[in-house]
């Protein structure tokens, strides 16, 4: 057995020399991190400054704003500073915070999207009785339970990984991952309890969000089948944004599981590519998400278009 030592930083080995061109990718990733913080914050002051959209479906929107902010967040401006930096060591306290943040990140948008789709099954399927159910109260009470429990879940977590004592302190990518944090670990018997308890919240935070949202649209799709063109069309409408964004961020979850947990097929993968691929579900998410529900969803854009020549041609 190897002797554990308190390490007080973390070396990041994803970033490789790439020259002039780390400018280039600097540049890349500051447009599109302002693109992200731009478009997420509009819509969060469009939608809490037009009454209209005071509804579940906004209200859930806005908490999936909200989170696309905080993840990316986490990641970008570490990014942008180690691109340009020759040094890619983090202290272990920045490297468990920066762990914490994205991993709530992950968990609170699988959440969210799983509690949209229920949402959006209560919407067509009992439309008369929607608005008894999805009360102002419960909505609120549902997005605190997402943000709570994906704080707990992982509070508890991160602290077993903090007790482990390791005998490495060099992270295989761009950013700190609690996963590979714990295979730095001089014993495997150690890990015994971390490895259960990521197993049990593996299935928690996938197993019943994926869940719900296969019943969700199993009955939504029951019902449009039974229904009018107009009625399939309007649920179409409805529900293609969230499928989009659902799609997408489990595209990227992916591809993340399958770098972290499979890294041995990964390794002929180009350097650049593997970093892509493993910030993928960080970058394109928060960017795709006020895309989809801006641009599909009629409601957004119309109050859009109420709030922007008040703030452009402020009376006088």
């Amino acid at each position: 057995m190897m002797n554990s030592t308190q390490f007080t930083s973390f070396i990041l080995a994803g970033y490789s020399d790439s020259g002039h061109l780390k400018y280039l990718y600097f540049i890349i990733i500051t447009v599109l991190y302002v693109s992200i913080v731009f478009v997420n914050t509009v819509l969060i002051v469009v939608i809490y400054m037009e009454r209209n959209l005071h509804e579940p479906m906004y209200l859930f929107l806005c908490s999936l704003f909200v989170n696309d902010l905080y993840g990316s967040t986490g990641l970008f401006p570490a990014l942008m500073t180690h691109l340009v930096s020759d040094d890619h060591t983090v202290s272990t306290v920045y490297c468990y915070l920066q762990i914490f943040v994205l991993y709530t990140y992950g968990t609170t948008e699988f959440s969210n999207l799983a509690v949209m789709s229920y949402d959006r099954y209560l919407a067509i399927c009992y439309p008369l009785h929607y608005n008894v159910i999805m009360t102002p109260n419960r909505v609120c009470i549902l997005i605190c339970v997402i943000w709570l429990y994906s704080y707990v879940k992982f509070t508890i977590q991160l602290s077993l990984t903090i007790r482990l004592g390791l005998c490495g302190n060099v992270i295989d990518k761009v950013y700190c991952d609690n996963y590979l944090v714990v295979k730095l670990a001089c014993s495997s018997s150690d890990t015994t309890v971390n490895n259960i308890y990521g197993l049990c919240g593996i299935v928690m935070t996938v197993a019943v969000p994926l869940i719900t949202i296969v019943l969700s649209y199993i009955k939504i799709l029951t019902i449009c089948l039974k229904s009018s063109i107009e009625t399939r069309q309007k649920a179409f409408r409805t529900c293609s944004p969230h499928l989009a964004s659902l799609l997408n961020f489990s595209f990227g979850c992916f591809l993340t599981l399958l770098q972290s947990r499979f890294d041995k097929p990964m390794r002929n993968v180009p350097t650049v590519l593997h970093t892509i691929l493993s910030v993928y579900y960080l970058m394109c998410q928060p960017l795709l998400n006020p895309i989809v529900y801006g641009v599909r969803m009629a409601k957004i854009r119309q109050a859009y278009k109420n709030i922007l020549p008040v703030g452009l041609y402020p009376k006088t």
